[in-house]
């Protein structure tokens, strides 16, 4: 009997002996570090400290243009001072009144001009193939295709002047229709805000549509925009004191701007604001149990 009990005392001895190695073989967890992984299983490393965010997608910032009530009643001239335009709202759609001044075609010295009629005439919406609302003005002396922009048109068509036989007299509509010089005076402040934005918006649409291009396009591209100042320097160079205030560098500009944005997709309006989804109605109370009376 005494054998059997030292036999038995001599086992729990040596459980408890395990035991307590197999507490001491458990490693030391401080406070706050990761917790360890289970036998078989892997853990990812946290990441590094400092390392680089993944990329976002470039977005370009919001660019203003103004749609057909900017000009809508108002009188616009070419170059700030020539002949008349008055864009007009006709039914369902709008129509262009119109009077140019030019130079007789057998002497380019004496003037001359051209009235498209008293009523405004018809003019057909071509859609927004540069960014802009654009317009094609069906006047079989001198059909015309301009540009809606901010206070102004920019006539694009016809490629050439045009002769009006009963007159005998050559009208040249190309280039840009604005507000007279008091007008423009009058916004001087505004047109210099305006410039600054179309300039910054102008780089950095001709950087994004760069980065998107291969190098044959890229190239292109770099011609076209070396190019630009010289064009915008022909359009604007007989414009109304433009050396003061720069009304007409200030819209060709946002032209430019536009047409690169419709050319990398995207669209020239403000984004309409999500309408909030409506709450859910809060659930009635339920009626009180009525306490039967005594």
């Amino acid at each position: 009997m005494k054998a059997r009990k030292r036999i038995v005392l001599g086992l729990a001895a040596l459980l408890q002996a395990a035991a307590g190695t197999a507490a001491w073989a458990q490693p030391l967890q401080l406070p706050g570090a990761q917790p360890f992984n289970a036998p078989g299983t892997h853990q990812a490393a946290p990441p590094a400290a400092g390392a680089p965010a993944a990329p976002r997608q470039q977005s370009l910032p919001a660019l203003k243009i103004a749609g057909e009530e900017a000009i809508l009643g108002k009188t616009l001239h070419l170059n700030g001072h020539h002949g008349t335009a008055v864009f007009e709202k006709l039914g369902g759609g709008y129509g262009l009144k119109l009077n140019l001044d030019g130079y007789q075609a057998a002497n380019l010295v004496e003037p001359c001009a051209v009235s498209f009629g008293d009523a405004p005439l018809p003019v057909t919406p071509l859609g927004k193939p540069a960014g802009l609302p654009r317009y094609r003005l069906e006047a079989p002396i001198c059909p015309i295709v301009f540009d809606v922009l901010d206070g102004a048109l920019l006539v694009t068509e016809p490629a050439a002047p045009c002769i009006v036989e009963a007159a005998q007299c050559r009208i040249d509509p190309r280039g840009l229709w604005g507000p007279d010089q008091g007008v423009v005076a009058s916004q001087a402040k505004a047109i210099e805000r305006a410039r600054g934005a179309a300039e910054r918006a102008l780089r950095d649409g001709y950087r994004t549509l760069t980065a998107k291009a291969n190098a044959v396009d890229q190239r292109t591209l770099a011609r076209e925009q070396a190019g630009f100042s010289g064009e915008r320097e022909m359009i604007c160079r007989d414009f109304q004191r433009e050396g003061q205030y720069g009304f007409c560098a200030a819209r060709v500009t946002e032209a430019r701007a536009a047409e690169l944005r419709a050319r990398l997709g995207l669209g020239t309006e403000p984004k309409q604001a999500a309408k909030p989804k409506p709450r859910p109605a809060a659930p009635k109370p339920a009626p009180l149990p009525l306490t039967p009376t005594q």
